[in-house]
């Protein structure tokens, strides 16, 4: 069940829209749909900019590199999206801080990342993927940021959300995970205190997707449960 009291108007709305999204199937057949009209673009992402930006005055990260989805299994228990999480599908994929259009090679298959921001609090994946021409079902989602810290900021916690499962990491540790065919909700999944260095700090996750809509979403809660908005965000410049 999705809670409501976490939910903004805007939010609701979103969910409402996304339930009869159409879907586009890694097989195809029944639950895919038509590629987009050429030039279409995804109406809740847009290209960031190059100057570092804020977060939204709740706290959530808005920018990210964006992996083009990769085949997945279609399952989302616990076991099958920490199995997904560890599995090695390209080079580096826990360390690795790529730049737009930077590609890797998966099982044969060249897969692009790509840089967005999002106009809403959550990241759209399913958005993300059909408005590429790309499968959303049965696939995962990479997704890696750097947020960057005027001080050291001990005793937050990373607060998640998504549909369905996912793990997150920071600066190279897995600090939490939701599992199962769930609603993004917000703060669904909130890690241990953990402490943001000065500087550059790296965010990444991985969502695990069977089917239907797909998105997620991140902030950092203070030791008050309050929002962080103390940090800048960027990604790394073209090469």
């Amino acid at each position: 069940m999705i809670s409501l009291r976490h939910l903004s108007v805007s939010a609701l709305t979103l969910l409402l829209v996304a339930g009869s999204a159409p879907q586009v199937s890694a097989a195809g057949g029944r639950g895919s749909a038509p590629l987009p009209p050429p030039g279409a673009t995804a109406p809740s992402l847009k290209s960031p900019g190059l100057a570092p930006a804020s977060p939204t005055a709740e706290g959530f990260i808005t920018r990210w590199l964006l992996l083009d989805p990769i085949p997945g299994n279609g399952q989302v228990t616990d076991s099958a999206t920490q199995a997904a999480a560890k599995k090695d599908y390209f080079p580096d994929q826990l360390t690795v801080l790529p730049h737009d259009g930077d590609k890797v090679s998966v099982g044969g298959t060249e897969y692009a990342w790509h840089a967005v921001e999002t106009k809403n609090y959550n990241v759209n994946l399913y958005h993300f993927g059909y408005y590429r021409g790309k499968p959303t079902s049965n696939v995962v989602f990479w997704g890696v940021t750097v947020i960057n810290c005027p001080q050291e900021m001990p005793g937050v916690r990373l607060a998640i959300g998504s549909n369905p499962g996912s793990v997150w990491w920071v600066n190279g540790a897995e600090v939490v995970g939701i599992y199962g065919d769930r609603q993004t909700v917000i703060d669904d999944g909130v890690s241990k205190k953990l402490t943001l260095k000065k500087g550059a700090n790296i965010v990444r996750f991985i969502v695990v997707n069977n089917g239907g809509m797909v998105d997620c979403c991140a902030r950092f809660l203070d030791a008050q449960d309050k929002p962080v908005t103390s940090f800048t965000m960027n990604l790394p410049a073209n090469h």
